[in-house]
């Protein structure tokens, strides 16, 4: 059974602190579920992870190319969470030019363990991953979720089919 309200949990984040200076003026900031949903409506999108093919190409670019029409909806953030740690999602953003999606790294795969949508993806090498969803979540409650078809260890399809930003625009705007 799938919660209705989202985990509550620690995520280790980096974030920049101009005041460090040097070539790396990052630091670890730990944020947890409050922080990131309490008192606003968020678009999260979970997939595989950093650097596949469908997530690269068509899943995190849609919600980064629709982020100024969320916003237009009245979400707050859009955010794209994997079970990748701090470093590769700052890289993946970087690799993909991502200047609006918040990038938010489940590194121990918590959040995603708590939501139901830890899978394996032992046949393709890449250990535990999250099922490909999308949902909207104001205040904590999670008010609508697109998870996709066939929830299942080792799956071979990973195809964006209903997790995508055009299919969550649509819902926000039917209201």
């Amino acid at each position: 059974m799938l919660p209705s309200r989202v985990p509550n949990v620690k995520f280790h984040t980096r974030v920049r602190n101009p005041d460090l200076g040097g070539p790396n003026p990052f630091e670890w900031k730990t944020l947890n579920s409050s922080d990131i949903f309490s008192g606003r409506s968020i678009v999260l999108f979970g997939l595989p992870g950093a650097f596949t093919p469908a997530c690269s190409e068509s899943h995190l670019p849609g919600f980064e190319r629709l982020y100024d029409d969320f916003r237009a909806a009245g979400v707050d953030e859009v955010i794209c969470l994997a079970v990748n740690d701090a470093f590769v999602m700052f890289q993946w953003a970087k690799a993909r030019n991502i200047q609006k999606v918040f990038m938010l790294p489940d590194g121990n795969g918590d959040f995603t363990r708590q939501m139901g949508m830890l899978v394996q993806h032992t046949n393709s090498g890449m250990g535990m991953r999250s099922w490909r969803y999308a949902m909207h979540v104001v205040d904590g409650d999670i008010r609508r979720l697109h998870a996709e078809p066939g929830l299942t260890d080792n799956s071979d399809e990973l195809a964006v089919t209903i997790s995508d930003a055009g299919t969550m625009l649509q819902y926000l705007r039917a209201g």
